[in-house]
């Protein structure tokens, strides 16, 4: 089975999970707008630049919430029978693009939650939607290969955020940079470069998680 097909298979099968057993996803939704429900009780008025940086702190503690049991939860005799059949590679690209659609959809529920309760001070939807997709797309290259780091030890949520978190700064500035110009907080003429930068990161992450996930596989 080539490389290709086996990244499709297994995420078709990740996406079959889930739906059968949606408890996860259900419980992430709830912590979502659990957050948004007791910013809005708090803020009552949130200005557009504090609305820039609370939609992607809870982008992002959500993102770890979603990303956590990509291999925790896969160990013992599956990770073998999986290591009997499929590519490190394929299963890892797998659950990065499975994690991409699912920070995607619930990035795009925050925004839809945080715009209801807080308002919508996003001026370029299309621009803050492509910005949406980047950052989905870091957050999973940078979590999934650290989730799989962090099944390896016994406090795997605990390893995954000592581990994550600095990995992901950057992404994450770099995020509120760029939606800070969707949202027309700031003129910057040079958001080419930023998004090209931010693109770099996520590369650069894929890179090395290509290069070590075949070897933290094996162990």
């Amino acid at each position: 089975m080539g490389l290709m097909k086996e990244v499709v298979f297994l995420l078709r099968k990740d996406l079959r999970l889930e739906l059968r057993s949606s408890y996860a996803i259900s419980g992430i939704l709830l912590y979502v707008f659990s957050t948004i429900f007791i910013v809005y009780s708090s803020f009552q008025r949130v200005q557009p630049d504090v609305w820039n940086a609370l939609f992607w702190v809870i982008v992002l503690f959500a993102s770890i919430s979603a990303v956590v049991k990509s291999f925790v939860q896969e160990h013992g005799a599956r990770e073998l029978y999986y290591y009997t059949l499929a590519n490190p590679t394929s299963i890892l690209l797998s659950k990065m693009l499975y994690n991409i659609l699912l920070l995607s959809l619930l990035s795009l529920l925050t925004w839809l939650g945080f715009s209801f309760v807080a308002g919508n001070p996003v001026k370029e939807t299309a621009q803050f939607f492509g910005i949406i997709f980047l950052g989905a797309t870091g957050f999973s290259i940078t979590f999934t290969f650290v989730s799989a780091i962090a099944s390896k030890a016994d406090s795997s949520a605990t390893l995954m955020a000592i581990l994550g978190f600095p990995l992901v700064i950057p992404v994450l500035l770099t995020l509120i940079k760029l939606s800070a110009n969707a949202l027309r907080l700031m003129r910057d003429t040079g958001i080419e470069k930023d998004v090209m930068i931010l693109v770099s990161i996520d590369l650069l992450l894929l890179g090395i998680a290509l290069v070590l996930f075949p070897f933290l596989w094996r162990d």
